[in-house]
């Protein structure tokens, strides 16, 4: 990010005591990754955070690999990735390297009756439709259609949702996610040159402290298992916190595109990024603005990364045939572009009503079993001129 932000109550003086009403010690914990050199957050729990009762079953959710190694493009149709209740059992990864696990996920209820916490991975959450509340241990985000909700590895949260019609995106990242380097000064502070800025995001709100003992169950995925434990006390009981690392949302309608007289690259989208891929938003906005531009997009030779768009809304000009939820897969080591005809369409157009997300990985991408039933199948000769 990185923002200081804090909730609740907190001592005067970070590892000093820090007393409850009846005299005790509130239990403190430092959240952070990378060792500690990471982004952190200081958070004060009412009991133990420690306190794991049982241990439960474990689950293989490791993704289904059916094509490891492929140069052939794809178009899958997300919105045919079917309902169902469990948040969880809904998401479906479709591509997946050793850096980033990607998938959709189409889940009918809230979850209400587990906790979850992602131990090996940042996730992304794309909210393409269904509105509600993220719901954290240091705080609660509120969600509507075209948020990004970023949660750091080891949050611990449930989602409410407001409605049973419910469309995401999502990525699980094995490094970090942040803002783009190139859009921030030494300090961290995004420059003025940058397409958004940290009055857009959503910050946690609404500490809930709960007191509550008793059994509570806890999911947590690490090394492509889902743990199963079940923890002495409410995982939501922080009284206070502060620091750098917690869940924050940005909305993809806030991202202010970057144009110039001829056609600007993809990285003037970028949003977010890793070490091993990068996030693009592409928005509305108006068209390239010498009088003898062409606004689609050249072809270009993709050799350095995999690909992945997916559309979310308007008429996304360089395709041809594309629908809201279809994803499109553009391997490296072939060139890819515009589609026929959309070269020539887009001369003289001023602006564009498209949205879509964009995942570029610098590894291959593996495609799994639950893309395979999605799979178009001919997406590949779509370049082929009628």
């Amino acid at each position: 990010m990185p923002i200081y932000h804090k909730l609740g109550k907190l001592p005067p003086k970070r590892h000093t005591i820090f007393e409850k009403p009846d005299g005790s010690l509130y239990n403190e914990q430092l959240f952070g990754t990378i060792g500690f050199d990471g982004m952190s957050s200081l958070l004060y729990h009412v009991n133990r955070p420690t306190m794991v009762k049982e241990l439960l079953e474990s689950i293989d959710v490791s993704p289904k690999i059916a094509v490891e190694k492929s140069i052939k493009a794809r178009k899958l149709i997300g919105f045919d990735v079917a309902p169902e209740d469990d948040f969880l059992e809904s998401r479906k990864v479709l591509l997946a390297n050793t850096d980033v696990h990607i998938g959709v996920a189409a889940p009918r209820k809230s979850v209400t009756d587990y906790f979850y916490k992602n131990a090996d991975a940042d996730e992304m959450l794309f909210i393409h439709r269904g509105t509600g509340t993220l719901k954290t241990l240091v705080g609660n985000i509120s969600f509507e259609y075209g948020d990004y909700l970023i949660i750091p590895r080891g949050m611990i949260y449930q989602i409410e949702f407001d409605t049973e019609d419910n469309r995401i995106l999502f990525a699980e990242s094995f490094h970090p996610i942040y803002t783009p380097k190139r859009y921030r000064n030494w300090f961290g502070q995004l420059l003025e040159h940058s397409p958004f800025c940290e009055r857009d995001y959503k910050l946690p709100e609404t500490l809930e402290t709960h007191y509550e003992t008793g059994d509570f169950l806890m999911k947590i995925k690490k090394q492509g298992q889902l743990h199963h434990a079940i923890y002495a006390a409410h995982p939501f009981d922080v009284i206070g916190w502060d620091g750098y690392n917690y869940p924050y949302g940005f909305s993809i309608h806030n991202f202010e595109p970057i144009t110039g007289r001829v056609h600007q690259p993809p990285p003037v989208h970028q949003t977010f990024e890793t070490k091993a891929f990068v996030i693009c938003s592409f928005c509305p906005r108006m068209y390239d603005y010498h009088p003898r531009a062409i606004p689609a997009p050249y072809n270009h030779s993709n050799i350095d990364s995999d690909e992945m768009l997916y559309y979310v809304d308007g008429d996304f000009m360089s395709r041809n045939d594309i629908d809201a939820g279809y994803i499109s897969l553009h391997p490296g080591g072939i060139p890819h572009g515009p589609h026929p005809g959309a070269y020539e369409r887009s001369i003289g157009k001023k602006e564009t009503g498209e949205l879509a997300v964009m995942i570029d990985t610098f590894k291959p991408l593996m495609v799994t079993e639950e893309a395979i039933k999605i799979d178009d199948g001919k997406y590949y000769k779509s370049w082929l001129a009628h």
